[in-house]
């Protein structure tokens, strides 16, 4: 079943979704699994939080205030570990400080475009080396897909 977000292709099963990231039960198990592997060993640790952005912004929903809140800090994360060279711990900081003003965050409408890289690129991997290294193309190609809001997120950033 394709995912109407990421239009990755998973398996048509019945199962739970997020509430506000819209995707197709499939997906959001897909997304599941990878979390499982990344938390189950702390090699995964310095991506984590690159897996979480990447799949967050690839999966906007509607225009809801958690929507448009959880869209506008991954995308933040995003531009600082992408633009600053910040490592994860500090993007998360960061992303952290300019949370506290994401009340002023607006609606950014997605890419009709969002990549060919999904989670099931992700969940597909064979080991860690290759893991890593898809999470951090699959979140390079995500900043790159919402370049036509990057002056908003950078802004958004700046409050941080």
């Amino acid at each position: 079943m394709r995912c109407m977000w990421c239009k990755g292709d998973f398996p048509d099963e019945p199962g739970p979704t997020h509430e506000y990231m819209e995707s197709t039960p499939g997906c959001w198990a897909a997304f599941g699994r990878v979390l499982a592997r990344e938390y189950e060993d702390q090699r995964y640790l310095s991506i984590h939080r690159l897996t979480v952005d990447a799949y967050a912004v690839q999966h906007p929903g509607d225009p809801s205030r958690q929507g448009i809140q959880s869209v506008g800090v991954h995308l933040v994360r995003l531009c600082l570990f992408h633009e600053r060279d910040l490592t994860p711990d500090k993007a998360n900081d960061a992303m952290l400080a300019a949370a506290k003003h994401k009340a002023r965050f607006h609606w950014l409408e997605p890419p009709f475009d969002l990549g060919p890289l999904t989670v099931a690129n992700v969940d597909t991997t064979a080991g860690i080396e290759e893991h890593i290294s898809m999470v951090r193309r699959w979140a390079a190609q995500m900043w790159e897909v919402w370049s036509p809001h990057h002056a908003t997120v950078r802004s958004w950033a700046e409050a941080a």
